[in-house]
């Protein structure tokens, strides 16, 4: 049983992580492609 709990523990980490970081690196994204396009004005 404990086992499985680990397991279920570890996938959600590893789903909230992949989410964390896919939206924290769209988000530099945006920033970057922001500021470049604020920089050719």
């Amino acid at each position: 049983m404990k086992e499985g709990k680990t397991k279920m523990w570890f996938k959600r980490i590893g789903v909230a992580g992949f989410l964390f970081f896919l939206i924290k690196g769209l988000i530099w994204l945006a920033v970057i492609f922001g500021a470049a396009e604020w920089l050719k004005k």
